[in-house]
């Protein structure tokens, strides 16, 4: 669990990052896919911002709502015994997103700027948890972002933790 009270994130390094990231994943073959609610398809937006991105990206899911969830393969009992905004419910969307698509699977839930009427009791704005599923080995993460300026913002200060994690598993 991390806070990033202080963390300045800056829109043109994040989209740099992906670029990189893009480019590193077309160099090694691997291909990679999303599973987003918080996010509601900006990372996979990030990944196809760079030419060549459909090697690595075929298809990704938002699922803004619990039914969208389940419909791709995220099973009810996960979300029902931790709520959607959880580590389980996030390393359970990395997976099935990952196995319709791609070797990389990232599940991304959350809360962004105000509290989910349809979940009051287990949405704080600014928790994200979020999971990557690399070949069936899932790792799943909690952070907590400050207060940004724009819901972009917010997405993009999630796909920045998102990208930190995920270059580190593939170095």
């Amino acid at each position: 669990n991390k806070v990033n009270d202080y963390k300045q994130y800056r829109e043109n390094n994040i989209r740099e990052n992906y670029r990189k990231l893009t480019r590193l994943l077309i160099f090694k073959g691997l291909t990679i896919t999303t599973m987003e609610s918080a996010t509601s398809g900006q990372i996979a937006s990030l990944i196809t911002d760079t030419e060549g991105s459909s090697a690595v990206l075929k298809g990704a899911f938002v699922t803004y709502c619990n039914e969208a969830k389940i419909m791709q393969g995220v099973p009810a009992e996960i979300i029902d015994k931790y709520t959607v905004y959880s580590k389980e419910t996030a390393g359970a969307m990395a997976k099935a997103c990952r196995k319709a698509y791609a070797n990389i699977g990232i599940g991304v839930t959350g809360t962004m700027g105000n509290v989910d009427p349809a979940n009051p009791d287990s949405s704080i704005p600014g928790q994200v948890y979020f999971a990557i599923d690399i070949d069936g080995d899932v790792e799943a993460y909690y952070v907590e972002i400050t207060v940004q300026p724009t819901r972009l913002a917010c997405k993009l200060a999630v796909a920045e933790e998102i990208y930190e994690e995920l270059v580190k598993r593939l170095a």
